[in-house]
C-alpha cells in the first residue's frame, strides 16, 4: 500500500504541471486563430475572458488524455532512471502492479471526462458558437477615409474630403441619406466632428456652415426643399457597432451541442419517422391491391361492377400505384438521408466515450515507456507524448470522417484507434514485465 502512495505521488506533480502547459498551449493555439475575429470590435475584456472559457471545455476535453500521458512518461522515467522500479522489481513487485493504483485514478478521470463530455462541454459549445458568432456579427469601429464614401450605416453614406488621425474632425463633408422611403436627403458641409453616444448605441455627427437638399421619392417634379444651416446635429442609429448576445435559442443545436442521451433521443425519433413513412406506404399499398383485386371486366370494357364504385377506373388505380411508386423512392432516398445523420450522431455519441477512454490506453504506453526510457524530465515526456497524441488524433479524425461518409461504422471509427494502441500498450506492458 505505501509502494501505491508513493506511486501516485510522483504523479501528482507531473499530472498538474502538465495539465496547465498543455491547457495554455491550446489557449494560446486558439487565441492565435481567433485574433483576427476579435481585433477593431471594440470588445470588452469580459467578453473575451467568456470566450476563452467557454472554450475551455473542448480544451480540457482533448488536454486530460494527453496530460495522462506525459504525466505517466514522467513519473515512471524518473523512477526508472533513480533505478527505484529495479528494486521494486527485485522484491516482487512488477510493473503490472505498479500501475494498479494510477488505473484506478485513471478509471475515476475517464468516468469524470464522460459526465463532462455529457454535462458541461454541450452547453459550454453552444454558448462558445453563440458568442463567436455575436461577436463575428459585430462591425469594426467606424472608420471614415478622406475622398472616399462609407456605407458602414445602413441607408447612409458619407463622403469627407479630409480627416485627421488624431481627432474625430472632418472637412468638406457630404452626406447621402436614403434610409427614409419618402424622401432623399443629401447633407453638404464645410467641417464637422463624428463620434458615438456613450452608450454606443448611436453615431453623432455635428456639422458646421452646411445645407440640407431634400427631395420627395413620390414626387420628383413636384417638392423640393433646400435649408441652409450654420450648426447641425445628426443622430444615426449605431445598429451592428456594438456588441449583442443572442438567446440561448436563438439556433438549432449542433451535434457536438447535445449530450448522448439527447442525441439518442433524436436518433429514436428520426428512425420512428422512417418506419411510419413505410408502415403509410404499406398501408396504401395494400388499398391499392385490395381495390384491384375486386375490379372485374366483362368483354373488353373497362366498366366495374358492383360493389366497386363507378369512379373507380383501372387508369385511376393505376396512377394510385405509380404515385406509391414515387413516394417510396422518395422515402428511400430521405432514408439514406436519415442514416447519413444517425452515423453524424453516433460518432458524436461514441466519442464522448473514446476520448475518455483513451486515458486508460495512454497508462498502458506511458508505463513501459517511461521505464524504457528512463528519463523524467518534461521534454522527453512531452516529445514521446505529442508523438502518439498525433498518431491519435489523425486517427481518430480519419475514422471521424470515414464514418460520416458510410466507409466504416461509427463504432469503429471512433474506437479502432483505441484498439489498435490500446494492443501496442499491452504488448509493450508484457515486454516489460
Amino acid at each position: 500500500m505505501l509502494i501505491y502512495k508513493y506511486i501516485l505521488r510522483a504523479h501528482v506533480g507531473p499530472f498538474l504541471f502538465s495539465f496547465f502547459t498543455v491547457t495554455l498551449l491550446f489557449v494560446l493555439q486558439f487565441l492565435v486563430r481567433t485574433i483576427d475575429q476579435l481585433v477593431g470590435k471594440g470588445l470588452s475584456i469580459w467578453v473575451i475572458f467568456q470566450l476563452i472559457t467557454l472554450n475551455l471545455a473542448w480544451i480540457v476535453t482533448l488536454a486530460v488524455p494527453m496530460t495522462v500521458l506525459v504525466s505517466t512518461i514522467m513519473a515512471f522515467g524518473s523512477l526508472s532512471a533513480n533505478n527505484e522500479i529495479m528494486v521494486m522489481k527485485a522484491n516482487g513487485v512488477g510493473l503490472n502492479r505498479l500501475i494498479i493504483p494510477v488505473l484506478i485514478v485513471t478509471l475515476i478521470i475517464s468516468y469524470l471526462l464522460i459526465r463532462f463530455n455529457n454535462d458541461v462541454l454541450p452547453e459550454a459549445n453552444h454558448q462558445a458558437r453563440l458568442l463567436l458568432g455575436d461577436i463575428s456579427r459585430t462591425k469594426p469601429t467606424f472608420i471614415l477615409e478622406s475622398g472616399k464614401f462609407s456605407d458602414d450605416i445602413n441607408g447612409i453614406k458619407i463622403l469627407a474630403r479630409k480627416t485627421f488621425e488624431n481627432s474625430n474632425n472632418l472637412v468638406g463633408i457630404y452626406i447621402f441619406d436614403y434610409s427614409d422611403p419618402i424622401h432623399k436627403n443629401l447633407i453638404t458641409a464645410e467641417s464637422g466632428d463624428i463620434g458615438f453616444t456613450t452608450d454606443f448605441k448611436n453615431i453623432v455627427m455635428n456639422l458646421t456652415n452646411g445645407e440640407i437638399h431634400q427631395l420627395d421619392n413620390r414626387n420628383y417634379a413636384g417638392d423640393y426643399r433646400k435649408v441652409k444651416f450654420t450648426k447641425h446635429r445628426l443622430i444615426f442609429p449605431a445598429e451592428g457597432f456594438t456588441f449583442q448576445r443572442s438567446s440561448d435559442n436563438a439556433f438549432m443545436r449542433g451535434d457536438r451541442e447535445l449530450s448522448a442521451d439527447e442525441m439518442r433521443r433524436i436518433i429514436d425519433s428520426l428512425r420512428i419517422n422512417v418506419d411510419n413513412y413505410y408502415k403509410n406506404l404499406s398501408n396504401e399499398l395494400r388499398n391499392v391491391i385490395i381495390r384491384m383485386s375486386s375490379l372485374e371486366f366483362k368483354d373488353t370494357t373497362y366498366k366495374l361492377n358492383a360493389p366497386v364504385s363507378a369512379k373507380d377506373t383501372v387508369v385511376q388505380v393505376y396512377r394510385q400505384f405509380m404515385n406509391i411508386k414515387k413516394n417510396l423512392e422518395h422515402t428511400q432516398q430521405y432514408k439514406q438521408t436519415v442514416e447519413d445523420q444517425i452515423d453524424m450522431y453516433l460518432v458524436e455519441i461514441y466519442k464522448k466515450y473514446s476520448i475518455p477512454f483513451a486515458c486508460i490506453v495512454f497508462i498502458l504506453i506511458g508505463a513501459p515507456l517511461g521505464y524504457r526510457v528512463k528519463k523524467g524530465n518534461f521534454g522527453i515526456a512531452a516529445g514521446l507524448s505529442l508523438l502518439f497524441f498525433i498518431i491519435y488524433w489523425a486517427a481518430l479524425i480519419g475514422g471521424e470522417k470515414l464514418a460520416d461518409r458510410g466507409f466504416i461504422t461509427p463504432f469503429l471509427g471512433m474506437w479502432l484507434v483505441n484498439i489498435v494502441l490500446g494492443g501496442f500498450g499491452l504488448y509493450l506492458m508484457l515486454k516489460s514485465s
